[in-house]
């Protein structure tokens, strides 16, 4: 990470005219493959998607929809449906997965908080899904933000239902108590791969870490859902993705999502395999099988896709499964 800093540091151009990942720049270069028939999206452009287009806009705000090349963004922009990305586009990692740009972020914006909520009141969410870049510069990894975007949206929309997108938070004391003080509804972070495959993927991260992070939430407030998603098709064997599952199940995770990894660049890691998608509805089985309340796994699923059908889903679940426990349990 030092060097990518020190590259930030030594080009002054504009933010617009910088390469997007100067921290790859040294990477081998690998081509990118062609996607398989099942891999198929529609373009964007209908009347809705354009509104939904023109709020973002209007708000000065980021969506990971477009950060990341989030292949569903036309379907989703179309529902009026975007995934609001705070603390910025800079993110101070760098995945080798990821399409978000890598550096020293900015300051934080102070009134961004309140632009995310008036943008979820004009599109009318009844779900709305909140993310964000790493910010390991900040005392407290932008927990902060978190609550007060969390909070700021309660506020606009009574009705609306939050789910939230988080980093690690590592070696940010307190950080964690901080978001889930605010109670949103969903608590998300993301494994992304399996363990063996941190060192090359996600080398800034822990995979333990993360696990305990969604295990703490739990011990914290556990009316809150947790969620934790991963990407296949980066070298992983179905049986380190099946020790996954039994591991975010240990942390009482309640929804799991799996989607196929595609990769942004040539500077990015290399898709090794385009997983079918009869291999995603065995991961399926394989998951509910573990106890899963909720699984999602085809391979355009992304974490936030049909994110409002499937916290309704998921609430039906829990109710259901509470109504088969035997009194006083």
């Amino acid at each position: 990470m030092a060097v990518v800093l020190d590259l930030l540091n030594n080009d002054r151009r504009p933010a617009a005219v910088r390469p997007r990942h100067p921290e790859k720049a040294r990477r081998p270069d690998t081509p990118v493959q062609r996607k398989p028939d099942w891999i198929r999206v529609k373009a964007p452009g209908s009347p809705a998607y354009a509104e939904t287009s023109r709020i973002v806009r209007q708000h000065g705000l980021v969506t990971v929809c477009e950060e990341a090349g989030c292949p569903n963004i036309g379907e989703c922009w179309e529902k009026r449906h975007a995934t609001f990305m705070i603390m910025g586009d800079t993110c101070t990692r760098a995945c080798a997965f990821c399409n978000v740009r890598t550096g020293l972020p900015g300051p934080l914006d102070a009134d961004e908080p309140q632009r995310v909520a008036e943008s979820v009141a004009k599109l009318g969410l009844h779900h709305v899904v909140v993310t964000s870049v790493d910010r390991d510069d900040l005392k407290d990894g932008g927990a902060e933000h978190f609550a007060r975007t969390i909070r700021a949206i309660r506020e606009a929309s009574p009705g609306t239902t939050v789910e939230i997108l988080t980093p690690d938070f590592l070696r940010k004391d307190g950080a964690l108590e901080v978001v889930v003080a605010a109670r949103p509804d969903v608590f998300n972070h993301n494994l992304e791969t399996v363990p063996g495959k941190y060192l090359t993927v996600r080398p800034g991260a822990r995979y333990f870490h993360s696990l305990r992070l969604l295990q703490r939430v739990k011990e914290l407030d556990p009316t809150i859902f947790t969620k934790s998603g991963i990407m296949v098709g980066l070298g992983e064997e179905r049986n380190e993705v099946v020790q996954l599952m039994d591991d975010l199940r240990s942390a009482d995770v309640d929804f799991l999502t799996i989607g196929q990894y595609l990769q942004p660049t040539k500077k990015h890691h290399e898709v090794v395999r385009f997983v079918p998608p009869e291999e995603f509805k065995g991961f399926e089985t394989t998951a509910y099988a573990r106890g899963f309340l909720l699984v999602s796994a085809t391979p355009l699923t992304r974490s936030s896709h049909h994110a409002g059908e499937d916290f309704s889903r998921l609430r039906a679940a829990r109710l259901a499964r509470l109504a088969k426990e035997p009194a006083g349990v």
